[in-house]
């Protein structure tokens, strides 16, 4: 993982209508660290900033004067000059329906009005994972670049954003699809070595995809990890006894992967 003492490097925009929200957000920022931060008060003009000057960060309330900020994500996301720019949330709003649009976008991190600086220095340490490269793991006894991972994820956003944290790892081999059905597909005919995988798919979800693997597949044993948005745990009863290296939320520490990969190279995934 990385560690604070490079966040003085991250440029970051700050979108915050209130005046007093915003200086709360900056100040916090500028105390652990961070001190390259411009300001807006709507989302407009801040793309308009990052179209002249990229940032590496963008912090956004989720209520803005001309589109919320899960509008904004999605336009990041379908910009391809912006769409790898880190994005955190900052919002009061608790109500999974309402926030699991940015859990699927490749959000950084969702912190609640007021944080505190713990969850603030988590964020912070999870975009700088998300950003930067991870050389930790070249001395381990295997090519990271010879192994192949399976992403499934109805999201392209979640998929780029796993798929971003395991590039910073060294991983270079990558397949994708998005549901259930054409991983099953893929992985009659692909041998991978790790599958990672969410929840709430069509066709085929999570679940019985799981089901199949560890049932059907000629590859029963692969390694599997669920990243997922899922809020509601009993619909999640039963997957960690199913056999999964692990479950982790959307948006995800990307050290959960990393040492997901170390237990995979040591030939202990279960």
């Amino acid at each position: 993982m990385s560690d604070l003492s490079s966040v003085a490097s991250l440029s970051v925009y700050l979108i915050e209508p209130s005046s007093v929200q915003k200086k709360i957000i900056a100040g916090a920022l500028t105390a652990i660290g961070v001190h390259k931060i411009e300001m807006f008060e709507d989302a407009q003009s801040a793309l308009a900033g990052m179209r002249v000057k990229r940032p590496d960060l963008v912090f956004s309330a989720l209520y803005l004067p001309d589109m919320s900020g899960v509008d904004l994500i999605h336009v990041m996301r379908e910009d391809d000059d912006l769409e790898n720019v880190a994005f955190i949330l900052v919002s009061s709003e608790t109500r999974p329906q309402v926030l699991d649009p940015v859990r699927q976008s490749g959000a950084c991190g969702i912190l609640p009005k007021p944080f505190t600086e713990q969850q603030l220095k988590t964020a912070l340490l999870t975009t700088l994972d998300y950003l930067m490269h991870d050389e930790s793991l070249a001395d381990e006894d295997v090519n990271l670049e010879e192994l192949r991972v399976l992403i499934v994820d109805d999201s392209k956003s979640s998929r780029n954003y796993v798929r971003r944290v395991l590039e910073n790892l060294g991983v270079k081999n990558f397949v994708e699809a998005e549901n259930g059905r054409q991983a099953v597909e893929i992985m009659a005919e692909t041998f991978v070595d790790l599958v990672i995988t969410d929840f709430n798919m069509p066709e085929m979800d999570g679940r019985a995809l799981i089901e199949h693997i560890h049932s059907k597949s000629w590859q029963q044993s692969v390694p599997i990890l669920m990243v997922t948005s899922e809020q509601n745990k009993s619909r999640l009863a039963g997957i960690e006894d199913s056999g999964v290296a692990g479950i982790c939320d959307k948006p995800f520490v990307p050290n959960v992967i990393k040492q997901l990969l170390v237990k995979i190279l040591a030939g202990n995934h279960r």
